[in-house]
Parts: C-alpha cells; sequence; structure tokens
C-alpha cells in the first residue's frame, strides 16, 4: 500500500532538479482549504441542471460517469483501483456521491469524504466535456459547499494538480479555497497504457521509455 501523501512522514524533496524516469510522469499538486463556513452564494438555476444524491452507484455507473468526466485529465486511481476496494467507498455512509444532472444525463461528479472527523475532502470535483464554460461548475461547487458544511466540520479541502485544467487551481481560490500544502507525485505514465487516451492532460508531454 502507498503511504498516505498527507503523511507528515513523507520525505522532502530536495532542492534543485530530480531526474523522472521515461515513461513516468512528475505532477505539482496543491492542497486548499477552507476554515470555516462561507457566506451562502447566490446563483440562479443554470439550465436544467440539478445535484442528486446518488447512494451506492454500481462500479460500472460511477467509473463511466468518473471516465467521462476525469478522462481527460488523467483521473486513473478509481479505473485502477480493485472492484471490493472501490466498493467498500462508495458504499460508506461517510461518503457522499452526488451526480450533477443535465435532465437525465449526468454531466458531472462531487464527492465528499467525512471520513476524518470534523472535516470533509473533496474527493472529487469534475464536469464532463461540453459541460464547462457554462456556469455549471460554479453551479457544483455552490451545492459542494452547502452539502459540506451541514454537517459538524471546521474544514472543508481539496487539491488539484498540474494535469488538470488550467483553471482548476484558481476556480477553486475564486471560491474561497487557500493554499497550505505543495507535493510532488512521480507515477507511471498511464497514456502509454492507454488507460487513457493519449491525448490526455496535454500540457505534460509523454516521455517514452
Amino acid at each position: 500500500m502507498s503511504q498516505d501523501p498527507m503523511s507528515p512522514d513523507n520525505p522532502m524533496l530536495l532542492s534543485g532538479y530530480s531526474n523522472v524516469p521515461p515513461g513516468m510522469i512528475a505532477t505539482v499538486v496543491t492542497c486548499l482549504e477552507m476554515q470555516e463556513r462561507p457566506e451562502p452564494g447566490s446563483m440562479p438555476p443554470v439550465g436544467s441542471l440539478t445535484v442528486e444524491h446518488w447512494p451506492s452507484p454500481s462500479i460500472e455507473d460511477y467509473r463511466a460517469l468518473y471516465r467521462s468526466v476525469g478522462e481527460h485529465w488523467m483521473w486513473t486511481s478509481r479505473l485502477i483501483m480493485d472492484d471490493s476496494e472501490l466498493a467498500a467507498i462508495l458504499q460508506d455512509p461517510l461518503v457522499e456521491v452526488h451526480a450533477l444532472m443535465d435532465g437525465d444525463r449526468a454531466v458531472g461528479l462531487l464527492e465528499l469524504d467525512f471520513r476524518k472527523e470534523g472535516e470533509c475532502e473533496i474527493g472529487y470535483f469534475g464536469l464532463a466535456a461540453g459541460t464547462i464554460g457554462k456556469g455549471a461548475g460554479r453551479f457544483l461547487m455552490n451545492a459542494a459547499i452547502e452539502k459540506a458544511w451541514s454537517r459538524p466540520i471546521s474544514r472543508l479541502w481539496v487539491h488539484t494538480c498540474h494535469l488538470d485544467s488550467s483553471q482548476a487551481l484558481p476556480f477553486y481560490q475564486r471560491s474561497g479555497f487557500k493554499p497550505f500544502k505543495m507535493m510532488v507525485e512521480v507515477v507511471d505514465d498511464v497514456r502509454l497504457t492507454g488507460l487513457v487516451p493519449r491525448s490526455a492532460s496535454p500540457q505534460a508531454p509523454i516521455i517514452e521509455p
């Protein structure tokens, strides 16, 4: 099992350059938080969009939405996770899965993780292609903040990385989150295995082994 990335026991990265082996990729992760409930955001309904709680989704349906939202940004952890491990997460009463619906079509994913007492992590937040830039992200984030702070928490946090959309970090900051930690993650480049298209996260070059 890999080490918890938020563990204070993780070694500090040395100053200067570090080589990344061919076939792997490095990404800079930024963690952001808000430590008090913000004033409610006012925003009129956006078209036919609604945010619906998705209790105990099937593995297949969840992964289909997860892929449609995150494939272009190299979201892969839930694609390679063992089915039983993923099922345990999705069925945990302290994990809330919500779908952004446009009529009867799921176009966004919101996952709130309350498994650590007193806080909530926005585990996943994203929109399917074709939904971005129409106010849906703000609509979903307002719902995320409202739902998270409806529970007795003192901290709401989220993380993003440079493999995500370049709009993600400033969007979170505009939403009231403040950066508190940066990390570097080095992993296998899954574009080389075909798990996601080679066109995913085009801002990060592919270096063949």
